[in-house]
């Protein structure tokens, strides 16, 4: 079988793309920029096309011959690759049909991480508990790895590890052995119009797994920083003792309390600077309560942070959550939102806006990614501050070359 992946180097796509060419299956894709998996991807020889997506490099592979062409759900109904492969008459679907195959012919017991908030962390917590105990196990997890591919099969692997997304109704596809909880809160309203309508998709996926774990006793000591990171540890320790409970549960433990994070989650640049994808006021709170933890740990002055909204969408339905969300921030710098799949209707809230909801509105101003900013973070970073960068925008590409530039 041979499949053309389009959008192939995100996140999202790249590790699907990771584990179907170690299931032997021949893969090649198209990007119009080059996403966090490209390195990933051209280590494990999988041919991938970055600028134009023109249609003309799916034509040439098409002429090798092409089953099955998957996209992200982020292609446009017009996209010149999706258009020409549906007039072609070969198969077309998104990611979530090709994970289930990939599950059903391998014969793996899947192993679902959903919710709102902590699903990468989780699932990347699983998976190196599965690696560093043994456990046979295949995962795509929707970030980079430090300890491993993102994407990973092998012969003789019994579970598939999998960061199951609710967006676009993804997870519904999927009938897993064993699905785990972290957080479920309202988001994705170009999806789901309604809180009601989130929570009825969660509870028919709820419905369609055999096992299931939304609840800890919260009683075993992590020594992880954070809340939210220790309740997604016990979480993690629960699924491993599921899938192989001839393993001590302080084996289990050990291992999780050496977890090195992932990228994006809470993960460290440089001395004093940290990127995090948290856009959700919610997952701002706790990963300014992971920041708190790190910042008494190495003795820093305070917390700063830089912050830029996704989705304008978003921010008119999550606006009111914002008002504690930042309380623990010594200084906030407010990005204008990044701006994607936005209904025009919708009147674009401004960072004033925003930062107006705030009940410690005096500590936050707005910003703008440019030179007089970064000098700004280098500034509190000298004097003994951790820098937070949140965001699921290109913020994280801006500071990422700022950082390397020191």
């Amino acid at each position: 079988m041979k499949i053309y992946i389009s959008g192939i180097s995100g996140t999202g796509m790249g590790p699907l793309a990771l584990m179907a060419k170690a299931a032997e299956i021949s893969v090649c894709g198209s990007d119009k920029n080059p996403g966090m998996i490209l390195p990933e991807l051209e280590k494990a020889g999988i041919e991938v096309k970055i600028g134009e997506q023109d249609g003309e490099f799916l034509k040439e592979k098409m002429q090798e011959g092409i089953d099955w062409f998957v996209h992200t759900s982020a292609l446009p109904k017009e996209h010149p690759e999706l258009v020409l492969a549906k007039d072609s008459g070969i198969k077309v679907t998104k990611r979530d049909e090709l994970t289930e195959y990939l599950v059903r012919e391998l014969g793996l017991k899947m192993v679902a991480v959903a919710g709102t908030h902590g699903k990468t962390t989780t699932t990347s917590m699983i998976t190196f508990a599965s690696i560093k105990l043994g456990i046979p196990a295949a995962y795509i997890v929707g970030t980079t790895l430090g300890f491993a591919p993102s994407g990973s099969y092998k012969p003789g692997d019994k579970f598939f590890i999998y960061e199951a997304d609710e967006y676009d109704r993804n997870f519904l596809m999927f009938h897993p052995w064993l699905a785990v909880f972290p957080s479920v809160t309202y988001d994705h309203p170009d999806i789901y119009p309604t809180r009601e309508d989130y929570e009825e998709a969660f509870s028919q996926f709820k419905a369609q797994c055999e096992n299931v774990i939304d609840e800890i006793n919260g009683d075993v000591d992590f020594k992880l920083a954070g809340a939210a990171r220790r309740r997604d540890a016990e979480l993690a320790m629960t699924a491993i003792l599921n899938m192989a409970p001839e393993i001590a549960p302080e084996q289990v433990k050990a291992v999780l309390d050496e977890f090195p994070g992932v990228g994006r989650r809470f993960e460290r640049l440089a001395e004093g600077f940290y990127t995090d994808y948290a856009h959700h006021p919610e997952e701002i709170e706790a990963t300014i309560d992971v920041a708190k933890d790190e910042a008494r740990i190495r003795r820093k002055k305070g917390i700063i942070v830089v912050y830029q909204p996704h989705q304008n969408t978003r921010q008119h339905e999550v606006k009111d959550g914002y008002k504690d969300a930042f309380i623990g921030a010594s200084k906030v710098f407010w990005i204008p939102t990044y701006l994607t799949r936005e209904d025009p209707n919708l009147e674009v809230l401004t960072p004033e806006d925003l930062i107006s909801i705030l009940s410690n509105k005096d500590v936050a101003e707005p910003a703008e990614l440019n030179d007089e900013l970064f000098e700004k973070l280098k500034n509190y970073q000298a004097e003994g501050y951790l820098i937070l960068l949140m965001t699921a925008g290109p913020a994280d590409g801006w500071l990422r070359k700022n950082v390397a530039s020191l």
